[in-house]
């Protein structure tokens, strides 16, 4: 069984290369085959059957005429010449078999008189034969005649040959015959050939009905594919032309009802998420304005915190910390309004990668809790600004919820650069692994505040994917989370850098653990 399985399995694959068509096509033969091979047995098989039938009785009805009118004239005690002239008459009939006549003869002798004496011989006669030929049965109202004529069908010499046998009542001679059939197996040897052909005439008409069957049927299923394959594609103004009253008109009735459909939810929700995302930007561009006024001001009162009265100084930090924290999540709003609405572009440059991050690292303060493993002259060609703001949010994240020191190791392929930021914290918990690049998830529900704006990781990811990169997160086994930025070593063309300021440290990643 396991054997017959593995076979299956290994058909399975190979099965699937199989098209529709040729499956139809197959089905189609088959079925044709089998029709054709059954028809043409039957009509052998009826054919056969008429032919001997007809041949044998002929003979038979023939042959008992003949022994009847030959062995009557003969004396009760023929000699063995007498009985050679009777099986000579017999033999020469228009059904051209072959006679042997076997009896007593005077002298009290058994005589066997043939026709042909090299072919038709007293053990050409099959025993079974001889024994149904000389038994007497008893007569009654049913039976009137002691003895009966039986035949059987041999084969001598490769040909076929009909055997029948008689024995004359009253006492006379018993009589066989021997008559060849090898015309009848020519005729039904040409009868078999004619089928054969004409089943794989048959065969071949199947195909080619097959071919335009499937053709006819295939063809609107093909053209609903690639409607199906174009509306996948996001072309969701294609239709079918519909023609006649089918199933398959039905079919391509429904698809188009449903690319319609789909085409005004389509529109419509792109409609409102255009809408969404130009409220998300009108917001952001007019917060901007009071909030630079807002900034200027917490400014001077952060400055001149030290003369505060210290009643009023905490409310004055809290002032100070919350319009940066509202200036960020702004600045970040904007940030992915640019990545929805698809105008965020790259600004392309050389940059050698250790220098890059310690560069990071140092405009946040941040070298005495970072280790950093990466070589010098590791370069590769993508947007300065866009791999700090993923640095700083990884980094920062890494800080937050792992402390320090969190180690940054760099390492490169053929094809990809591989940054990688660990932390030595309690890792991210299993049911929060999958959200951590959702905007504005919070890994607890009971605490909705945080220092960051919650878009922090789905920002830096939004940088490694225009980058042509991805970002990953995963628990190491020693312990901590890992981080692990990989990106191409030739990003996309150089194009014209938008006016999106370079992002803080890591903000969203506060609420992901």
């Amino acid at each position: 069984m396991r054997g017959w399985a593995a076979a299956r399995n290994m058909l399975k694959p190979s099965m699937r290369w199989i098209s529709l068509r040729l499956r139809l096509m197959l089905v189609f033969a088959l079925v044709a085959l089998a029709a054709a091979v059954s028809a043409s047995a039957i009509a052998y098989w009826l054919n056969r059957d008429a032919v001997l039938t007809r041949t044998q009785n002929a003979a038979l009805d023939d042959f008992r005429k003949s022994l009847q009118d030959n062995t009557g004239s003969l004396p009760l005690l023929p000699t063995c010449a007498d009985l050679q002239e009777a099986a000579d008459r017999m033999a020469a009939t228009s059904q051209k078999y072959e006679v042997l006549l076997i009896g007593g003869v005077k002298g009290g002798a058994t005589c066997a008189a043939p026709s042909d004496r090299d072919l038709f011989t007293p053990s050409v006669v099959p025993k079974t034969l001889i024994t149904a030929v000389n038994r007497e049965r008893k007569v009654d109202e049913s039976n009137p005649y002691p003895y009966h004529l039986y035949w059987q069908r041999i084969t001598l010499g490769g040909k076929p040959y009909l055997v029948g046998g008689a024995k004359v009542i009253g006492g006379g001679p018993t009589g066989y015959l021997l008559k060849s059939l090898d015309n009848e197996r020519a005729d039904l040897n040409s009868l078999a050939w004619s089928l054969g052909i004409a089943t794989g005439l048959a065969l071949i008409g199947s195909a080619l009905l097959a071919q335009a069957a499937a053709s006819t049927v295939l063809r609107p299923v093909q053209r609903l594919g690639d409607a199906a394959r174009r509306l996948g594609e996001g072309k969701l103004d294609t239709r079918l032309r519909v023609s006649g009253t089918d199933e398959l008109a039905d079919l391509s009735r429904t698809f188009n009802k449903t690319a319609e459909a789909l085409q005004k939810r389509v529109e419509d929700l792109s409609s409102r998420e255009a809408a969404s995302r130009r409220f998300v930007a009108d917001m952001s561009h007019e917060l901007r304005t009071p909030l630079t006024a807002i900034t200027a001001v917490t400014e001077v009162l952060e400055d001149e915190a030290d003369s505060l009265d210290p009643m009023i100084a905490p409310a004055v930090q809290l002032v100070v910390s919350e319009t940066r924290r509202l200036n960020d999540l702004v600045e970040n709003l904007m940030e992915v309004t640019r990545f929805d609405a698809g105008t965020a572009r790259l600004v392309l440059d050389d940059v050698d990668i250790a220098d890059q991050i310690t560069a990071c690292i140092d405009t946040r303060a941040w070298l005495d809790a970072v280790e950093l493993d990466a070589e010098r002259g590791i370069m590769c060609r993508l947007d300065p600004r866009r791999l700090d703001v993923i640095l700083a949010n990884l980094i920062g994240n890494a800080l937050k919820h792992g402390g320090s020191p969190v180690r940054v190791s760099v390492r490169r392929t053929e094809e990809a650069l591989v940054i990688a930021v660990r932390d030595h914290g309690p890792g991210i918990p299993e049911d929060v692994l999958p959200h951590v690049f959702d905007r504005f998830y919070k890994a607890s529900a009971s605490r909705p505040r945080s220092e960051g704006s919650g878009l922090g990781l789905s920002i830096a990811l939004e940088n490694a994917h225009i980058h042509g990169g991805e970002i990953t997160a995963e628990n190491s086994p020693e312990g901590g989370a890992v981080f692990t930025l990989t990106l191409p070593r030739e990003s996309a063309p150089d194009a014209t850098g938008d006016a999106a300021p370079a992002q803080g440290p890591a903000e969203a990643e506060g609420e992901s653990r």
